[in-house]
């Protein structure tokens, strides 16, 4: 996926007046962040168990490059093959080469951000091999040529008419309106391909340190077909994913999809540890695990290594405003909301995603959603310390003068009188006096505002005059 970020203003203009988009938005952010509350709120410890799954993530950093190796020699004691990736490119040549080296032509895959992350399917395409998505948002992905704009839930910016069309435009499939049907005519679709597949790809959701063990969650089934029918199975998992115990994943397990899908646990977890043992009847001849760095070890080593803790559950997505109105794309790469705002920048560059930390409120919702209690709004505010020397010199002269104001107690004051009387004139000549929300700020500056909103006018009292009033004696 080609990286925009710096457009992030442009596309979310274009985005916010995406009529079918706020629809796909409105229904699915919401949908995905009320069922997260009600069965974390169903949990009597859940802050105890968000504070234990935090320092599994923690632990698991404190000790990442002898974690990584311990890692590297299970799996290898297990009969798989470990190939380390520096980048992408590395990455992609790492599984053409596994595909040379067994002719290998036709594959599925279940649901992996990392593979987007790296452009696998263009390389492989590219090689004349053909690679399946299995995982449904993926696949609904896959044949409309489009990127996800989320990380749990693909399709989050396409409705359910917008599928429903799409199925029968390039899948023939008969008219229906009801989701279960769709689901079931897709599901017919993909079944031959498992059956036709010489080699299985996965992504993987952990990485257990003491046993060797990649693990994937799944609501759908296709995660265990796509790597136990084919002879091949080859996983693509970035370095950050290891932790060191299974008292850690049993922690983890319990918050990742509560957090993620609203649901107490995913029906399905399946466990790899290698290719299949003498006697057992179902698993790969071969088992490769492609650990990726892209750019996470330079996180590690850097004032942001927190980000590297984070599951990947979407939640501070479902949670942020401005991803709610918004949506993925905007974000202009794989990685978006919150954590992609982090993210994004540090994997390719602060200068190649600029806008990316400042489209936060800081309203702090995405860390009060974060299963494992990330401190997001600090590292978007450092982030955006690390751009002063690119900042436009007219927003930065603003900003120290807001800041200096701000830190004078006179000056606060006689700005938010100033400010009460403007707006309140502004909003009777608008016509409808001083609680009238004004529709149109005067100045070039402040358009940007009234231009997608309606700004209050401020109250014909400040709360300090109030208190002064009516407290100040006491």
């Amino acid at each position: 996926m080609d990286l925009t970020a710096n457009h992030f203003q442009e596309t979310a203009v274009v985005a916010l007046q995406d009529i079918e988009l706020q629809t796909a938005l409105d229904r699915g952010t919401g949908n995905a962040d009320s069922r997260r509350r009600a069965v974390i709120h169903e949990l009597v410890h859940a802050q105890a168990l968000r504070q234990q799954g935090r320092g599994a993530r923690l632990r698991a950093l404190h000790d990442f490059p002898e974690l990584l190796e311990k890692l590297e020699a299970n799996v290898k004691a297990n009969g798989g093959h470990v190939l380390w990736a520096r980048n992408s490119e590395e990455a992609n040549r790492h599984v053409l080469d596994v595909c040379a080296k067994h002719k290998l032509k036709r594959g599925v895959k279940s649901k992996s951000m990392v593979t987007e992350e790296i452009g696998l399917l263009p390389a492989l395409e590219k090689a004349g091999i053909e690679m399946i998505e299995t995982d449904l948002g993926e696949y609904i992905v896959q044949i409309s040529h489009d990127h996800p704009s989320h990380i749990i839930m693909p399709v989050m910016h396409k409705t359910k008419e917008q599928i429903r069309d799409l199925f029968m435009e390039q899948l023939k499939m008969p008219y229906t309106d009801e989701a279960a049907d769709m689901t079931r005519f897709v599901r017919g679709e993909l079944r031959q391909k498992y059956l036709e597949a010489d080699f299985g790809m996965s992504g993987g959701n952990f990485l257990i340190a003491e046993t060797g063990t990649v693990v994937i969650v799944t609501n759908e089934g296709n995660g265990r077909l796509s790597t136990s029918v084919p002879k091949v199975h080859i996983a693509v998992v970035g370095i950050e994913k290891v932790i060191p115990t299974w008292e850690d994943f049993a922690t983890l397990i319990q918050m990742l999809p509560r957090s993620a899908t609203g649901q107490r646990m995913t029906v399905y977890v399946n466990m790899f540890n290698g290719p299949a043992r003498e006697g057992e009847p179902d698993g790969p001849e071969h088992f490769y695990l492609v650990l990726l760095d892209n750019g996470r070890s330079d996180i590690y080593a850097s004032q942001y290594t927190e980000a590297l803790a984070c599951i990947r559950c979407g939640a501070c997505l479902n949670a942020c405003p401005v991803y709610q109105n918004v949506g993925g794309h905007s974000y202009g790469w794989v990685y978006p909301g919150p954590i992609g705002a982090i993210v994004t920048p540090l994997l390719n560059g602060i200068e190649n995603a600029e806008p990316l930390p400042f489209a936060s409120s800081l309203c702090g919702a995405c860390k009060q959603a974060c299963p494992v209690d990330i401190n997001i709004p600090d590292m978007l505010l450092g982030l955006r310390h690390d751009l002063e020397h690119v900042q436009d010199p007219a927003y930065k002269l603003g900003m120290k003068a807001y800041a200096f104001s701000f830190s004078h107690p006179l000056l606060y004051e006689m700005g938010g009188k100033a400010a009460q009387v403007g707006t309140n004139v502004i909003a009777q000549i608008e016509g409808e006096g001083a609680e009238h929300k004004i529709t149109d700020l005067p100045l070039p500056i402040l358009h940007g505002w009234t231009d997608t909103r309606d700004f209050p006018a401020f109250a014909p009292q400040s709360f300090h005059d109030w208190w002064r009033k009516n407290r100040g004696k006491r």
